[in-house]
């Protein structure tokens, strides 16, 4: 077995001792443990690094991704909401299979264990992991913008009880922000993914506004600043302006006055 502690703590070279393809199957394996620092500080952290640094080959990260887009379905919520991290890191490496995306949509908008942190499996956080994913396939020149748009608008109106904490609710405003960049985007699909969230936050209850609607009126305010003042994509460059700003700006205003009327 690989001291993967020490690995960390050196910088995360790749071990000599063993098969690079079994050294990924180990850490692929330790990313389904209950266990916080098995899979978030060792495994997590250390693919996602060799990851970055491109010491897998493509066809690794094809077989990697399949293997994570299995476990959408996965019946250990650390399995699942581990798995849109890594896919992540993938798709942010350049390496892409159109298949990934319909069990990420489907887990994503079904998926009913938001816990962000638990005291025994540490970070699970459904809500803001899958946004990392769904901001990176939204960069990604295959994959259609207005889909993740709609994906993104739709994981916000599903029924909850969860109110997002833990800057969920700005990381799943920075994915639809980096949607909101892509300049194939036409401006009628820039602004219509907001139609829903007009309609069903008009309708909230005057007893008190539903988890949701409160989630998608924070994450949207998010969407508002950075559509104002430019989305971040990287930090060497400056932010990236919103094509359909003028557009969207009145749009997202259009859904806050849905809530307060009295104060837009």
């Amino acid at each position: 077995m690989t001291d993967w502690a020490q690995v960390r703590a050196d910088g995360f070279p790749v071990p000599t001792d063993r098969a690079l393809g079994d050294l990924v199957a180990e850490l692929s394996l330790m990313l389904r443990s209950p266990d916080p620092v098995v899979r978030d500080v060792h495994a997590y952290s250390t693919l996602a690094t060799w990851i970055g640094k491109g010491v897998l080959s493509a066809d690794q990260l094809r077989a990697l991704g399949d293997e994570m887009t299995g476990r959408f379905g996965d019946d250990e919520i650390q399995a699942r909401t581990f798995a849109p991290l890594i896919l992540d890191a993938i798709v942010s490496a350049g390496v892409f299979e159109p298949a990934w995306v319909p069990p990420f949509e489907r887990w994503y908008v079904a998926e009913d264990d938001l816990r962000g942190h638990d005291p025994k499996l540490g970070w699970l956080h459904a809500i803001a992991h899958g946004s990392d994913l769904l901001g990176a396939l939204a960069l990604f020149p295959a994959v259609e913008p207005v889909e993740m748009l709609r994906l993104g608008i739709g994981r916000l109106l599903t029924p909850t009880e969860h109110v997002m904490r833990d800057l969920e609710d700005d990381r799943l405003g920075f994915a639809l922000s980096a949607a909101l960049t892509r300049p194939d985007l036409s401006a009628a699909d820039a602004t219509s993914w907001l139609d829903p969230a007009v309609r069903a936050i008009s309708m909230h209850n005057l007893g008190g506004i539903a988890a949701e609607s409160s989630n998608t009126l924070r994450a949207l305010r998010v969407v508002y600043v950075m559509v104002d003042t430019g989305v971040l994509l990287d930090r060497e460059q400056p932010p990236v302006q919103v094509p359909h700003r003028d557009a969207i700006k009145p749009k997202l205003v259009e859904v806050f006055h849905a809530a307060t009327p009295y104060y837009f």
